[in-house]
């Protein structure tokens, strides 16, 4: 039975606690460049057929009612409903596009669609947006697959939750970061127990197989005790999984941010205490620590694909579904076809102009060279499953472990002093008080990183 248990240092969490990727891909995001382009990515689409295989897509509907001032995501405010349809329109075409590139027979194990707010659109445009996909990829009827969503408890309904349960949608992921009244002023962002338990409910008598509660540690007048009532009013309604991320507060990248008082951030002490409770909490109430932000019940989806040696993690976190390319729809939107990442351009201009000209709204990207694959491979199973044994990379990629990352291995001797992981010469195993700080061990393994300003990264914890 794998060891999925977790141990906080303060310690050594201060002496490693700073900025660097969160590595849902390597390359990162930052690699992607606007020498790829449509022309590339219907390549990788026709070598993606050619080996086939499952997919997994991904949909980002940018709308927001109104603006969380902590939000960094891609987004796009407004109160008019009428904003999505052309955008509507637009997302219908690329599916029918990007339907014609792929093999048809390629089953969809995956979807998802986030955002913004998809329940910004109402329920004749998401039965549309559902009813399209069904038409140009092979999506499962039997409720199988993994078909998620991310909702706004505030303007989620029982009837939005049945209608989504309806269109094939068996996993959610509620939005709420924190219930104390003074944060969430502070935050811009409004939402009552009520709103969040009556969705919560309605899901679980629809039967949606996974619930997922969002919260948010490091927001403005944050304090443990605070943080502790939300929290324990949460585990009394018993969901399926936890993300609780670190608050990275940027303001001079996120402008929405420049809002928040700085005076009002909780400080970095504060911040660890935050964690160090929360960790217990969960741990206390019998999740398992999955790894970056993410915790589960034992006998979680995320939670038994990671003691099996099955876990993967891509640009939507944590999936059980490491053998699906995966492929992106509208603006901003990121997928992985092949051996190349390609993102999507980013404003509403743009991709109507490019759709219009009946193009791919393909604008950067970067193919895999073999050290891109082999390092990515490493890093995977080292931020999934806490360990890498030598003998199955060599076996795999044709190199001699100990002389390709010479350098990396020696780079590691400190972490293995520290306590963070035991080196051998067969295996590297991340230690319960190295899980926290997965990230450093998994900065060792990349090339990029030197040539990086860390300012473009969050901190580790």
């Amino acid at each position: 039975m794998m060891d999925q248990s977790l141990k906080f240092d303060l310690a050594l969490i201060n002496r490693y606690d700073r900025a660097g990727p969160r590595y849902t891909s390597y390359p990162t995001a930052l690699e992607l460049h606007d020498g790829f382009g449509d022309a590339d990515y219907r390549q990788h689409i026709a070598k993606s057929n050619a080996q086939g295989g499952p997919l997994s897509l991904y949909f980002h509907i940018p709308f927001c009612d109104t603006v969380c001032f902590y939000c960094a995501c891609n987004k796009i405010i407004t109160k008019n409903r009428k904003h999505a349809e052309p955008y509507l329109a637009n997302l219908c075409k690329e599916i029918a596009m990007q339907g014609d590139l792929f093999d048809r027979t390629r089953v969809v194990n995956q979807l998802h669609w986030g955002g913004g707010t998809p329940t910004f659109l109402n329920f004749e445009q998401m039965q549309q947006l559902m009813t399209v996909t069904r038409e140009h990829f092979l999506l499962k009827d039997d409720d199988t697959g993994e078909y998620s969503i991310e909702v706004d408890p505030r303007e989620t309904h029982s009837e939005t939750i049945n209608q989504l349960r309806d269109l094939g949608f068996n996993r959610v992921s509620l939005g709420l970061q924190d219930f104390d009244p003074a944060v969430q002023k502070a935050v811009n962002r409004i939402q009552s127990e009520a709103q969040t338990f009556s969705v919560l409910e309605a899901a679980r008598k629809a039967g949606f197989r996974s619930t997922n509660i969002d919260l948010i540690y490091g927001l403005p007048l944050q304090t443990v005790a605070t943080f502790a009532n939300t929290l324990d009013k949460i585990l009394a309604a018993e969901p399926d999984r936890f993300s609780i991320f670190n608050y990275a507060h940027m303001p001079a990248r996120f402008k929405t941010q420049r809002q928040i008082n700085d005076a009002d951030m909780p400080s970095p002490e504060t911040k660890l205490d935050i964690l160090q409770m929360v960790g217990q909490r969960l741990t206390e109430a019998g999740y398992v620590y999955i790894g970056m932000d993410h915790f589960a019940k034992p006998d979680d989806e995320l939670a038994i694909a990671q003691r099996e040696g099955k876990l993967y993690r891509n640009f939507q976190g944590y999936s059980t579904h490491s053998d699906c390319d995966l492929v992106g729809f509208g603006i901003t939107s990121i997928g992985r076809v092949g051996d190349a990442y390609s993102q999507n351009v980013k404003d509403l201009e743009e991709y109507d102009r490019l759709i219009g000209q009946n193009k791919l709204p393909v604008f950067r990207g970067v193919e895999l060279d073999a050290d891109d694959k082999l390092r990515s491979a490493v890093i995977t199973q080292i931020i999934c499953h806490f360990d890498l044994h030598f003998k199955a990379i060599e076996q795999r990629f044709g190199i001699n472990f100990a002389e390709y990352f010479g350098k990396e291995l020696k780079l590691l001797e400190p972490m293995q002093t520290d306590g963070l992981l035991s080196l051998s010469s067969e295996a590297i195993q991340v230690l319960p008080a190295g899980r926290l700080l997965i990230r450093n061990i998994c900065m060792v393994f990349d090339k990029y990183l030197a040539q990086k300003n860390q300012q473009q990264f969050s901190k580790v914890i």
